[in-house]
């Protein structure tokens, strides 16, 4: 069984609608095999989000990534069955709002880029790394 990290971002529990993205991870099969509320800190968005900071990403965006992801807690996850790195990605959709596809999550619940709803690790090395950070 392959495990992921999987983040509900602050947006998810402000709108109410957890309980609907968790049913659907655990309707297509998927074990949550640990879950946590958690407030992100400046050290572990740094840790989480730096990599993006010598993307070519428009700067205020990358201010506001920092500021959505402390406006609330979070919900962090370790999610396992046959295939669950794709398959979560593939479950979340893209993070770009034009290439979101219908019965994906970010494309039924969301609009923008900043507000994507949901983080899910794209290979194992990363999924290691977030299940470290997040819960060591």
């Amino acid at each position: 069984m392959e495990r992921t990290y999987v983040m509900l971002k602050p947006e998810t529990l402000q709108r109410g609608i957890m309980g609907e993205i968790l049913t659907r991870i655990e309707r297509k099969g998927y074990k949550i095999v640990d879950m946590r509320m958690i407030t992100l800190s400046d050290d572990i968005l740094d840790a989480h989000y730096g990599h993006l900071k010598n993307d070519p990403y428009p700067k205020e965006a990358f201010g506001d990534v920092y500021k959505q992801m402390t406006a609330g807690p979070v919900i962090a996850m370790i999610v396992e069955g046959e295939f669950a790195i794709a398959g979560m990605r593939k479950m979340a959709g893209p993070t770009k709002v034009a290439n979101r596809e219908p019965g994906t999550i970010r494309f039924d619940y969301c609009d923008s880029l900043t507000y994507s709803l949901i983080h899910t690790s794209d290979s194992e090395e990363t999924a290691e790394i977030e299940i470290e950070r997040f819960f060591a």
